[in-house]
């Protein structure tokens, strides 16, 4: 059975930093390609970033480059996500799961979902 554990959402100011963490269980995490993905009040989920399980390949989405990271540890089942330099339009919950590219865009895996970790960029 796979479980999708986050946290590390906090309520914090325009600038500042978080890092957020997702821990997995129930299918083979090192050799899988994760995602975060995220959802804004009143809108769709979207994808975030994407680590490769082979040779940890990251690629983001416009709105996050050059501010977000993704980074694993296949020895704790744990894929983290660094947000620097947070801006309201990041609030949101987030979520990883199992990723893959497919039709031209990062898609889940898995159509059960954690709990996901709230984030809110306020003044």
């Amino acid at each position: 059975q796979v479980q999708l554990v986050e946290s590390g959402g906090a309520l914090v100011q325009p600038g500042q930093t978080l890092r957020l963490s997702c821990t997995a269980s129930g299918f083979d995490f090192s050799g899988s390609g994760l995602c975060w993905f995220r959802q804004a009040p009143g809108k769709e989920r979207e994808w975030v970033a994407f680590i490769s399980g082979i040779d940890t390949t990251t690629n983001y989405a416009d709105s996050v480059k050059g501010r977000f990271a993704i980074s694993r540890d296949n020895a704790k089942n744990t894929v983290y996500l660094q947000l620097n330099d947070l801006k309201p339009d990041d609030t949101a919950v987030y979520y990883c799961n199992r990723g893959l590219y497919s039709s031209g865009r990062y898609i889940p895996v898995y159509g059960t979902w954690g709990q996901g970790t709230q984030v809110t960029v306020s003044s």
